[in-house]
C-alpha cells in the first residue's frame, strides 16, 4: 500500500503479481509531501522510510550494489537516514538501572534524560563518571527486538517472492540481501557486541595518530547499554570548520584512503558504516591531522582466502592486468571454471581502458569497482555477500576523501600502501612466525598420521573409494597422493630440525652460531622443498 500511495507506478507494471493492486489506489490516503513531481529514487527513499527502520536498513545495503541497482536510485538510497524521534528519557533511565542492576545515581556523577542523538535502534544520553569525566550512555529502544522481529519476518516474504518470481534472482540473490540486513540488525542490536568491536578497534590503532576511538567503560555496558567516552570533533564533511581549524585537507584525505586499506589488509576489521555522520575530524590536531571514529555496530571482516583474492586483485588493477584480473576471479571461486578467460579478459579490458584516458585524479576506483561487477554479471558472477559491507565502504571512504580533496589520486595513494601491506603480510619472517604457532598442532596430529594414510589406502584398495574408470586419471591420483605425504613428511622434518635449532640455541650457546644456523637452514630448506612438492 505504501508503494502505490508513493506512486511507485514502475515497479507496479514490472511486476504483473502486484498489478491488480492499483484498482485500489482511490481508496489509499495521500503521502505527507507531494510526491509526483519528485523523481521515482526519491519517492522509493520516502517510502522506505515511512515502512520503518529496516526497510532503511536494507535500502542503505541495496545502495552499495550499484551492479545491480540503476545509479539514479542509489544516489537517493545512499540518503538514507534512520532518524526518528525520541523516546522519553525516564524509559532510557529505566532500561540503565535495569540492565546495570543500580540507581543511575550510583553509576554516574550526572545523567541527562535529554538526549543528543536518536536512531531507530538506540539513542544516546550525556552523562558524568563519578571521576567528572563526560561519557555518552547509548541505550536501546525499548520493545525494538519484537518490532524488528516482525518486520524482518515481512522481508523474508518480500525476499522469498523476489527469489521466485525475478528472472534474474538466481544473481541478484534477494533472500541473501535479507539476510545480510538481518544479521546487521542483530549485531547492531547487541551493545555489548558494538563494545567489543570499538575496543578491537581502539587496539588496532593504539597510537591514536591517525585514528581516535573512543574508551569504553566495561563496568557501565551490557546487551542493551553501551557507555564509551564522550569525544569532540567536526563532521569529516563539515568543510568550512575544518578549514577554519587550519588543518591541511589533502594531508587529511590521503590518510583516510590509508586507513581503510589499513583496516581491511593489515586488520582485516573494518568500520563497515563510515558514512560522515560517523567519522569526524579532530580540529585541534593541525599539524598531524587525525579522523574519529563513532558507531561500531557495523563492522566488517573477510575470509582469509576472499582477503587475498581481493588484495590481489586490487594490485592487478593499479597495474592494468587485466589477464591476471580474470584469472584471479575464476582461481577465487567467483566464476565458474568454465568461462573462456579471453573473452573475460577481454571485457575486463573494454571496461577498464576508457578509465585510465583520464588523469588518475579523476578516475573514481569505487565508480571502476562497480561497473567492474556489472560487466562480471554477464559472465555468471556470483557476487559474495561477505564483500557487500566492503563496497559499501569503499564507496563510502572514497566520497570522503574527495569531499575533503576534489584532485586526490587515489590511485597513487592506495596503491604503494596495498603493497607494503602485502609485503608485510606475506613476508618469510611472518611465516615462520605463522608455522613456529602450528608446529605444536602438527606434533600433536602426528602420531595419527600413518593410521589416518594406512585407512585411506585401505579404502581405495576395498573399493569402499569411488572407482576412477579413467587409468591415466587413477595413476594422477596415486601421484598426487605420493607428492603430498612427501611435503608432509618434509614439512614435519623440517618443523623438526628448527626446534632442534631454537633449543641448541637457546639451551646449549657453547656449542657456538654455525650448529644451529646450520640446523634451521637445513629445516627451511625441507620446508621449501615441502611447498614445491605439495
Amino acid at each position: 500500500m505504501v508503494l502505490l500511495r508513493y506512486r511507485l507506478d514502475e515497479l507496479v507494471d514490472a511486476t504483473h503479481l502486484f498489478r491488480p493492486l492499483k484498482l485500489v489506489r482511490p481508496l489509499l490516503g495521500r503521502p505527507a509531501v507531494d510526491v509526483r513531481p519528485l523523481s521515482r529514487g526519491a519517492r522509493i527513499r520516502l517510502a522506505l522510510n515511512e515502512l520503518g527502520p529496516i526497510f532503511v536498513k536494507a535500502g542503505q545495503v541495496l545502495s552499495t550494489r550499484r551492479d545491480l541497482v540503476p545509479d539514479d536510485i542509489a544516489d537517493e538510497l545512499a540518503l538514507l537516514q534512520d532518524q526518528v524521534p525520541p523516546f522519553p528519557g525516564e524509559q532510557a533511565r529505566d532500561i540503565v538501572q535495569r540492565e546495570l542492576k543500580a540507581p543511575v545515581e550510583a553509576l554516574y556523577g550526572s545523567f541527562d534524560s535529554v538526549p543528543l542523538a536518536s536512531a531507530s535502534i538506540a539513542q544516546v544520553h550525556p552523562a558524568t563518571l563519578k571521576d567528572g569525566r563526560s561519557v555518552v550512555v547509548k541505550v536501546l529502544r525499548p520493545r525494538i527486538d519484537e518490532r524488528i522481529a516482525r518486520d524482518v519476518r515481512l522481508l523474508h516474504s518480500l525476499g522469498e517472492l523476489a527469489q521466485r518470481w525475478h528472472p534474474n534472482a538466481d544473481k541478484i540473490r534477494p533472500l541473501d540481501v535479507v539476510i545480510e540486513v538481518e544479521k546487521m540488525l542483530e549485531n547492531e542490536l547487541d551493545l555489548q557486541r558494538e563494545g567489543a568491536n570499538a575496543s578491537l578497534l581502539r587496539r588496532n590503532f593504539a597510537s591514536g595518530v591517525d585514528l581516535y576511538v573512543p574508551q569504553v567503560h566495561w563496568e557501565l555496558t551490557s546487551a542493551r547499554v553501551l557507555t564509551l567516552e564522550r569525544v569532540s570533533g567536526v563532521s569529516c564533511d563539515d568543510i568550512i570548520a575544518i578549514d577554519a581549524a587550519g588543518i591541511d585537507r589533502k594531508k587529511l584525505a590521503a590518510k583516510g584512503v590509508r586507513l581503510f586499506y589499513e583496516q581491511v589488509f593489515r586488520d582485516n576489521f573494518f568500520h563497515a558504516d563510515a558514512h560522515p555522520g560517523n567519522i569526524w575530524v579532530d580540529p585541534t590536531r593541525i599539524d598531524e591531522p587525525r579522523f574519529i571514529a563513532l558507531d561500531f555496530g557495523i563492522m566488517g571482516s573477510l575470509p582469509e582466502a576472499d582477503q587475498y583474492w581481493l588484495a590481489q586483485n586490487f594490485i592487478a588493477l593499479f597495474e592494468r592486468d587485466y589477464a591476471r584480473i580474470a584469472k584471479l576471479h575464476i582461481d577465487a571461486g567467483w566464476m565458474p571454471a568454465s568461462i573462456r578467460l579471453d573473452e573475460l579478459e577481454a571485457a575486463v579490458r573494454t571496461v577498464c581502458e576508457p578509465y585510465f584516458t583520464r588523469p588518475l585524479s579523476q578516475i573514481s576506483l569505487a565508480e571502476l569497482v562497480v561497473k567492474l561487477f556489472q560487466t562480471a554479471r554477464r559472465f555468471e558472477l556470483t557476487l559474495q555477500p561477505q564483500l557487500i559491507l566492503l563496497q559499501k565502504t569503499l564507496l563510502n571512504i572514497e566520497g570522503v576523501g574527495r569531499m575533503l580533496d576534489p584532485d586526490i589520486d587515489i590511485w597513487a595513494v592506495a596503491h604503494p600502501v596495498l603493497k607494503r601491506i602485502l609485503r608485510e603480510r606475506y613476508s618469510p619472517l611472518r611465516t615462520l612466525r605463522e608455522i613456529s604457532k602450528r608446529v605444536p598442532e602438527w606434533f600433536h596430529n602426528a602420531p595419527q598420521l600413518p593410521e589416518l594414510v594406512r585407512n585411506a589406502l585401505r579404502q581405495v584398495a576395498v573399493g569402499e573409494q569411488q572407482v576412477l574408470a579413467d587409468a591415466d586419471e587413477l595413476m594422477h591420483q596415486r601421484h598426487l597422493v605420493r607428492r603430498m605425504l612427501t611435503a608432509i613428511g618434509a614439512g614435519m622434518f623440517g618443523a623438526t630440525l628448527i626446534i632442534c635449532a631454537t633449543v641448541m640455541w637457546t639451551f646449549a650457546p657453547q656449542h657456538g652460531l654455525w650448529p644451529p644456523l646450520c640446523l634451521g637452514a637445513a629445516g627451511l630448506a625441507s620446508f621449501a622443498f615441502g611447498w614445491w612438492r605439495r
